[in-house]
Formats: C-alpha cells, sequence, structure tokens
C-alpha cells in the first residue's frame, strides 16, 4: 500500500478572537477548511472544496466570523468564473458575496475597519469591515498579526516586483513571555503551486529564540503565538497543536490530527448559507 502524504497546513488566526481559520490541502485536488477554538480548545471540521484555495491570498475578519479567500477551481460552472474571491462564514465556504478576477495572480483581499477601501465589486457589505488588496509582500498574512522583519532579513530587489528572490526573515515575540518566534523562506518551490508542503509555493523554516539559543522547530509548517503566549502550531504530519513552552520538553495543551481527513463534502448549515 501505498503510504498517504502528509497534507499541507496553514493557518489565519483573527487578530480581535481565540479563533483560527485552517487550511489544509490534500489529496492535491482538494481544500479542507476548518475553524480551530482556542477558547474551547477544539477543531470544527467545516467545507470541502474539490478546487485549489489560495490560503497566503485569504483573511479572517478580526472577530473570528468571516473568511475572504480566493480559490481557483476548474469545474465551476457560475457567472464568476473558475478563478474568484469569495466570503463566507468560518468554517465553510458559501459565498455570500462573491466576484470573478482575471486569473491566478490576483493577490487575494484582506478585512479592512478603515473607511476605504479598494475599487473591488462589491455592494455594501452587511458587516462592519471593508476589503483591500493584500499587498505583494511575503509573509503579507504575518505582517497583519504583529509579526516585523528582522534586521538580519535581506533587502527586497526594487526590479522584484512579487518579492520571490529573497529569504525574508520574520519575528514575533512572545506575549507575556521572553521568546521569539522566527520563520524565514527557503526558498520557491515548484512555481505557485509548490510542492513538499511549500503553502502558495513558499518554503518556509521556523525556530524560537530564547536567552540568546536558537533552536530549529524544523517539524513545522505552520506557527504562531496565542494570546497568552502558548505556541500554536501545525507540524508536518498533519496535526494542529498548542504547545505551553516549559523546561526542556513543551506541554501539549491541545492536538487535533487531520493527517487522516478524507473529502467529504456536506451542505453548509442554514446559519453559514446566510449573514
Amino acid at each position: 500500500m501505498m503510504q498517504q502524504a502528509a497534507p499541507r497546513i496553514y493557518c489565519i488566526p483573527a487578530t480581535q478572537a481565540p479563533v483560527v481559520a485552517v487550511f489544509r490541502r490534500g489529496p492535491s485536488n482538494w481544500t479542507h477548511l476548518g475553524r480551530w477554538d482556542l477558547a474551547g480548545q477544539r477543531y470544527e471540521p467545516g467545507a470541502w472544496l474539490g478546487g485549489r484555495i489560495f490560503p497566503r491570498r485569504a483573511d479572517l475578519s478580526p472577530d473570528g466570523q468571516y473568511l475572504c479567500y480566493f480559490a481557483h477551481k476548474p469545474s465551476a460552472t457560475w457567472e464568476h468564473g473558475e478563478a474568484y474571491v469569495a466570503i463566507s462564514k468560518l468554517p465553510w465556504l458559501t459565498a455570500l458575496h462573491a466576484f470573478g478576477t482575471c486569473g491566478t495572480w490576483t493577490r487575494g483581499y484582506y478585512f479592512t475597519e478603515e473607511d476605504r477601501s479598494d475599487n473591488v465589486p462589491m455592494e455594501t457589505l452587511p458587516i462592519p469591515y471593508r476589503l483591500r488588496s493584500i499587498p505583494v509582500v511575503q509573509f503579507a498574512n504575518e505582517r497583519q498579526r504583529g509579526w516585523i522583519e528582522a534586521e538580519d532579513s535581506p533587502a527586497r530587489d526594487y526590479r522584484d516586483a512579487w518579492d520571490q528572490h529573497r529569504n525574508a526573515r520574520m519575528r514575533k515575540p512572545q506575549p507575556c513571555g521572553t521568546r521569539v518566534l522566527c520563520v524565514e523562506s527557503v526558498g520557491w518551490a515548484g512555481g505557485e503551486f509548490g510542492v513538499d508542503q511549500a503553502v502558495d509555493g513558499l518554503n518556509v523554516r521556523y525556530s524560537l529564540e530564547s536567552n540568546g539559543d536558537l533552536d530549529l522547530l524544523d517539524d513545522l509548517q505552520w506557527a504562531d503565538w496565542s494570546r497568552e503566549g502558548h505556541l500554536l502550531v501545525a507540524t508536518r504530519s498533519g496535526r494542529l497543536q498548542m504547545r505551553k513552552l516549559r523546561g526542556e520538553s513543551p506541554e501539549i495543551l491541545f492536538e487535533a490530527d487531520l493527517s487522516r481527513l478524507e473529502p467529504n463534502p456536506t451542505p453548509a448549515p442554514i446559519w453559514a448559507q446566510n449573514w
């Protein structure tokens, strides 16, 4: 029997709520969306899409309720075409509002509470947010969530329009703690689709800085801090974990194994089909 490949996982935490949007890709033609409830310490499985969602070009609203995602579904037959942006309720993908794009070069959009927004085809939405284009810069989602570019990060070449030709390095101090979580890009893999758990083509490496020492976290494909200072991670084996860092070995406060999930599309519940 062939061994099942571990899924690619990328997460987007809400900035004002203990909620994380979880994107899981695998098998390669399928994307799964889930909701990680940090306060309740549970994982809520949601929609399956027989297509591609670009997690680094998606965003979760500050309150953790709404998802703005960019998808590519070659079999789509609706009026918005096969490449589109949509807004849904986490953890479902039922489009409450959507519009077509020019293709997979689209950068995607993020939620903003500012009065101004980009000129996108949208009516006034019944939510307290507008949409703006995600900046063309490495780790754009992370920058919106408190990560800062490290002093030793290579400078961006002004000729690098898509910010792809450098190994950017980012840092985020631990809330209520002394450690610093670090991430760096280590190259682009296989164009926009990527290989080896690269998300949207970007290969990354995480590390943890503590008391002047740097420990590589090679078992992770995504990580961030909770507001309490716990380490939130997606392992390369396909597990979500909340780790309390103490002593030599962390205490695992929560774990959900997403590695064995199989495509199981189900209709969104009624509450997710309306604003």
